[in-house]
């Protein structure tokens, strides 16, 4: 069972039946009243992202999630194919379970697979991964004062910003939780 103070980011229960993860979360107590947790919510079988405050002493069940590897295959109209790394088993995602991450799937990479009561519901892909820019505007001499980006297109077809020193054909790791440019690789 986890408690109120068990809800921090990462942490996967079950909230309506259904399997939730907290993104974002931050406790509070105030005065007299009792402590309350403000958390925003990913459900993991549809993809839902909402916010709730949980208030006291209330428990809640902890999600049986198994973890394993798998491979990203290739895309298709019936969704975002992968194979089990061990048993070579293929199965399929659709977008709302994958959400924004599918902007950083490259064929081939492996891919950690979130399964609840045996079924595929959601990937947790790696940290850092390295990307091919495919498209950028050209920087300018000299506006190196402040911290000023400008939008790249990657690989997989993604926007992100980028420093103005990037280049086209330049190799760049992104931090995929977040979408942010980490460095030049």
């Amino acid at each position: 069972m986890l408690y109120l103070t068990d809800l921090r980011t990462g942490a996967i229960f079950i909230y309506n039946n259904d399997p939730h993860q907290v993104v974002y979360s931050e406790h509070s107590k105030q005065g007299r009243g009792g402590a309350i947790m403000r958390t925003r919510l990913l459900n993991l079988l549809n993809g839902a992202l909402f916010e709730h405050t949980f208030k006291g002493n209330e428990s809640y069940e902890e999600a049986e999630i198994e973890r394993k590897k798998a491979q990203f295959l290739y895309k298709d109209t019936s969704g975002f194919n992968f194979m089990d790394s061990k048993t070579f088993e293929q199965f399929s995602l659709n977008q709302t379970q994958i959400g924004s991450k599918h902007n950083f799937l490259k064929e081939d990479i492996e891919v950690e697979i979130l399964s609840f009561n045996g079924q595929p519901i959601n990937i947790n892909l790696p940290i850092k991964m390295d990307f091919k820019v495919t498209y950028t505007e050209p920087g300018f001499k000299g506006n190196t004062q402040s911290a000023t980006t400008k939008p790249a297109k990657i690989e997989t077809g993604a926007e992100i910003q980028v420093p103005l020193f990037i280049k086209i054909g330049d190799i760049i790791k992104i931090d995929t939780r977040t979408g942010k440019y980490i460095e030049r690789a």
